[in-house]
């Protein structure tokens, strides 16, 4: 009988190296076609009974669950030793009081830091495997779920709606948001900037197409801006207090009663789900300081306007008009977050209609990471 076994078993073993291209020489052929089974054969086969019956366990376990689910594991054989967090301005403060580093460190994961202009720069990265990690507005996530990138939605960030504005040179003529109407405005496309001006619009009454949308990222946009080249600029804190000072900017509107929430932390589905623990950390130490920067804003301004090179009434002015916290993934930012895509989609902005949920886990895989909020 384990004579029988061993040689089926055997048999699908050289099936499958075949299938795997593995070479297999005439030497290996001779020694598994002899017969008797030799006396060691048996111990070969316990061993490789034990291996197979453990692999059928395992597999067992996995499809008996949500079938459409990716099983969270934080297996040593697959745990990330580094995580690469993509990050834009608005974000350094995590980056320069170092405690992802802190945190992660006992158990041997580094981070490594990469800064982008915008958010679809950002998630185009996180798309070919550049990053694992980042923030980014409501927007980018749409623009790149249109594109196929592979992404995951692990926590919301809260709504700042004054800490995006649409602005206009401080003698321009443009006195209310119908003025916009066959103008120039520039923005980055498929940002949270993107998004006020549609909504903005759409309460003035006028259509996206009544205006001439220029595509630049936020440094181009300032120097078009600053040129005369565009008749308006969208854009987010800290650019925004920055072009109200140095430029003397007037604010058309900005995005308070308009902006219903606010930004995205994503990563990999891959990543995520090998690495929930990380994940929770990660969230955690954000949360932290999240909450402790909302107690100590004066610091915050002070070490932003240090970093970024940036006057200190410019960085108060940002840092005080900011919303500090996450927010977990639940079906209302779920809901409010397809009412962008489709939003995107009705005005042909993108090019299919994109379900959110693609890139939302289950309740209970983020019960795995998400910290209390």
């Amino acid at each position: 009988m384990i004579n029988l076994i061993f040689r089926r078993f055997i048999a699908k073993w050289i099936s499958w190296i075949k299938f795997r291209n593995i070479p297999f020489n005439n030497q290996q052929k001779l020694f598994f076609s002899s017969s008797p089974l030799p006396i060691a054969g048996a111990f070969v086969t316990g061993l490789c009974l034990s291996l197979l019956f453990a692999a059928c366990s395992s597999t067992s376990t996995v499809n008996s669950s949500n079938p459409s689910a990716t099983p969270v594991s934080n297996s040593a054989s697959s745990k990330a030793t580094v995580v690469r967090f993509g990050y834009q301005k608005s974000n350094i403060l995590l980056k320069t009081k170092g405690v992802l580093e802190k945190r992660l460190s006992p158990d041997s994961i580094s981070v490594e830091w990469i800064e982008f202009p915008a958010g679809p720069q950002l998630l185009e990265a996180m798309n070919v495997g550049s990053i694992d990690f980042g923030h980014v507005g409501e927007s980018p996530p749409i623009f790149a779920q249109a594109a196929g990138a592979s992404l995951t939605y692990v926590a919301g960030i809260a709504a700042s709606p004054a800490g995006s504005a649409i602005l206009v040179p401080q003698n321009s003529s443009i006195q209310k948001l119908t003025d916009l109407k066959g103008k120039k405005v520039a923005f980055q496309k498929g940002s949270s900037a993107h998004l006020l001006l549609v909504q903005a619009l759409e309460k003035a009454g006028l259509k996206y197409t009544d205006i001439d949308p220029k595509y630049l990222p936020p440094a181009d946009a300032r120097a078009a801006f600053v040129k005369g080249s565009v008749d308006a600029w969208v854009i987010w804190d800290p650019f925004y207090a920055a072009a109200q000072e140095a430029t003397k900017a007037r604010v058309l509107v900005d995005g308070t009663g308009i902006n219903k929430q606010g930004g995205y932390y994503l990563t990999t589905r891959k990543f995520v789900t090998e690495n929930p623990q990380t994940v929770k950390a990660v969230l955690e130490e954000i949360q932290n300081l999240e909450e402790w920067s909302k107690q100590h804003r004066e610091e915050v301004a002070q070490t932003l306007s240090s970093v970024l090179g940036i006057d200190i009434i410019t960085m108060r002015k940002a840092t005080n008009r900011r919303t500090f916290g996450i927010v977990p993934i639940d079906d209302n930012l779920i809901n409010l977050q397809q009412t962008v895509a489709d939003t995107y989609y009705q005005l042909k902005l993108v090019p299919k209609q994109v379900n959110v949920r693609d890139g939302v886990l289950t309740k209970e895989q983020y019960a795995a990471f998400s910290p209390k909020i």
